[in-house]
């Protein structure tokens, strides 16, 4: 197609649309009505916040307990025996360590730490295992999801092949929506740190209600999702 054809074809192409001619760049934005992407929730403390998260995990069927960072090795034990135990896989994370997470499953269950050399086995071990344990970067109030970034340490198969997964939160980590958490990781991204391999916002255990709207629990995922919320307000 020539340029004249090009004009042509474009300002009739445009006239069908109901407009005059064609343009080529986009039409300003409208003024939007409020900025309740950006403000929702905003207002509430961290506390109230917490609140908010805790109750809508639950609304999300996901298992919710809190309890103090000096409690927390005692804490995941409870959790692992009342799903089951059995074979349990670890994020490589130093920040699980710290608490005392990875040192608690050592002495007391048959588990696997995710390492970046050991490639597919990590995953097969994923596969038959009864619990994964991962670490939270963050919580958002609005919809109770967990935020979890990945990297070589990271495997996204430790929260999401297991049959059940437990997630570790601070309660200081607990954000009003995904709005404050795009802030984030644009403010990462201009400040030219390393961005994490993928982002997985998770709320609640899988489930789907594709047919006939009836909820079906575990159909592609971890049947129970456990959240363990340190209070370290």
């Amino acid at each position: 197609m020539d340029l004249q054809n090009r004009e042509q074809f474009l300002t009739k192409l445009a006239k069908r649309m109901g407009k005059s001619t064609w343009q080529t760049s986009p039409e300003p934005m409208p003024k939007l009505v409020n900025n309740y992407p950006m403000t929702r929730l905003t207002d509430l403390t961290q506390e109230q916040l917490c609140d908010e998260f805790i109750n809508f995990a639950k609304v999300m069927m996901a298992d919710v307990m809190v309890a103090q960072e000096s409690a927390i090795e005692q804490a995941i034990i409870e959790i692992c025996e009342k799903y089951g135990g059995g074979q349990i896989i670890l994020n490589n994370d130093p920040r699980l360590a710290d608490l005392g997470v990875i040192s608690a499953i050592e002495g007391k269950y048959d588990h696997s730490i995710w390492d970046e050399t050991k490639g597919e086995s990590n995953i097969k071990y994923a596969e038959k295992a009864n619990i994964g344990i991962v670490y939270g970067e963050y919580g958002l109030a609005e919809s109770g999801g967990i935020v979890l970034f990945s990297d070589k340490q990271f495997g996204r198969s430790v929260s999401l092949l297991p049959e059940k997964s437990i997630v570790v939160l601070r309660k200081s980590r607990v954000l009003p929506r995904v709005a404050q958490l795009a802030k984030i990781l644009d403010d990462k991204a201009k400040q030219g740190e390393r961005m994490p391999s993928c982002v997985n916002i998770i709320s609640g255990p899988s489930a789907t209600a594709d047919i006939e709207l009836i909820k079906v629990v575990g159909v592609h995922g971890p049947v129970s999702k456990i959240y363990l919320v340190i209070d370290d307000l």
